[in-house]
């Protein structure tokens, strides 16, 4: 049985992982989570997963540790544009009107990292979410709930940002942050037996 590390500081992927059943320990890392443009935008989400996944792999001391480093980076996009989280009200306040009555790409970028092997598998999910029209007034009373502040795009949909969402095509995990589906059925094809609850 292989240990599970989860190189986040996200609630929100912990709680996924948690009620999906699995035993991990915690490992934050801090990466520039600042994309660069000279790449693609699936290939900024991704080198900032690796970072992450990079980051934490050098904090561990014991060797002989075997074990999987979950990493995730979460990216919220209208059009070719990735849309971080905000930088301040008036950041979040321009996000949401753009998000308003359009639909937009949440993308994440998975890695795991094999510390034996140093095997690294990396996948991309990539879900369509469906903007209602917002007005003025919802998008500043949701601001000043706090709620936008720490959040890709300046919404959560597991939380008050639900009532903004019309509808859903694709995984609701990679939404929150991490699309557990495919994170288990990275485990099986790679014949990675997780530590369970």
């Amino acid at each position: 049985m292989k240990k599970l590390i989860l190189a986040s500081q996200s609630p929100r992927r912990a709680e996924i992982l948690r009620t999906a059943g699995f035993l991990f320990s915690i490992l934050p890392t801090y990466v520039s989570e600042i994309p660069d443009e000279n790449l693609s935008l699936d290939q900024q989400i991704l080198k900032i997963a690796e970072d992450k996944a990079r980051a934490a792999q050098m904090t561990i001391t014991d060797k002989s540790l075997d074990a999987i480093v979950l990493s995730a980076d979460t990216m919220v996009c209208i059009g070719n544009k990735p849309i971080g989280k905000p930088m301040d009200v008036a950041d979040a306040e321009l996000t949401l009107r753009q998000l308003s009555g359009i639909e937009h790409l949440v993308k994440t970028a998975v890695v795991l990292l094999d510390l034996q092997s140093n095997q690294i598998i990396s996948h991309i999910e990539t879900t369509r979410v469906q903007f209602k029209n917002l007005t003025s007034k919802e998008i500043s009373d949701y601001i000043a709930t706090g709620e936008p502040m720490d959040k890709a795009g300046s919404y959560g949909i597991q939380g008050i940002g639900k009532k903004f969402i019309d509808s859903i095509d694709g995984d609701y995990n990679n939404v929150v942050g991490l699309p557990i589906k495919k994170v288990q059925e990275l485990f099986e094809a790679n014949k990675w037996q997780i530590t369970k609850l």
